[in-house]
């Protein structure tokens, strides 16, 4: 495997615990996500949306995660490219077009990670080996 996948690979170890503390926090006070996200309508964040926002996060941790563990899999090499370009429309849509999500700190954070993510895993297409590659591998191992 190339050291950029391994490099890529701990990067969405990373990314993955990060958003497991998020969602962690969504649970226990949605006053998190006004505070550091939403400040542009604070009054629109509840108890509701916080756990919405919590349960998208933690399922985009669970697939970036696997992702790491199993980084030559294209289709969750896919779904987990997915869920950084869903991450960044969300927060640049909220930023831009609805004004809830102005550019704060705590908005620019998660635009800069994904935005990093989603430039690593398109260099990182070209490391990932084709299915039959992987097989073929797998079968001269045994």
């Amino acid at each position: 495997m190339s050291r950029f996948l391994n490099v890529l690979r701990s990067w969405l170890v990373m990314v993955s615990v990060i958003a497991m503390g998020n969602t962690i926090q969504s649970f226990r006070d949605h006053s998190f996500l006004s505070e550091k996200l939403y400040t542009g309508t604070p009054e629109f964040v509840n108890g509701l949306q916080a756990r919405t926002f919590g349960i998208w996060t933690l399922l985009s941790s669970i697939i970036r995660c696997m992702c790491a563990i199993d980084i030559q899999n294209k289709t969750l090499y896919h779904l987990t490219l997915w869920t950084f370009v869903l991450a960044l429309g969300h927060f640049l849509s909220e930023a831009f077009i609805y004004k809830t999500a102005p550019l704060t700190i705590g908005v620019m954070a998660p635009l800069i990670v994904a935005g990093f993510s989603i430039l690593g895993m398109l260099i990182g297409f070209h490391c990932v080996p084709e299915p039959q590659e992987v097989s073929a591998r797998q079968k001269k191992r045994n």
